[in-house]
């Protein structure tokens, strides 16, 4: 039997570490800006974070129709996205456990 095609939920969690990685190398760039006076890495850091922090946003509500989730987790996805640490853990403890359930 096939198994179905899932590119939103792999796009979703693949967005979620992106984002999380983006969001922690503003720790070092944010002293390269202010304690160093370099620039240049915290625009381009800060313009890549901006763009998956938006595509993150708008996969979790994409996936959250699309797989029927309630409130909660939707809401829990979301902010996830302004902690540090926090889109690594949806993606371990939501994501990729509805990523298994689907190719089960």
């Amino acid at each position: 039997m096939l198994k179905p095609k899932n590119n939103t939920l792999k796009t979703l969690r693949i967005t979620a570490v992106l984002e999380g990685i983006s969001y922690l190398l503003f720790a070092v760039t944010m002293p390269l800006k202010y304690m160093a006076g370099i620039k240049e890495p915290n625009l381009i850091v800060g313009m890549a974070h901006g763009i998956l922090f938006i595509i993150y946003n708008l996969l979790v509500l994409k996936v959250a129709y699309k797989y029927k989730w309630n409130f909660k987790r939707t809401i829990i996805c979301l902010i996830a996205s302004i902690l540090p640490f926090a889109t690594f853990w949806v993606d371990k403890r939501i994501l990729k456990p509805i990523s298994e359930e689907t190719y089960q």
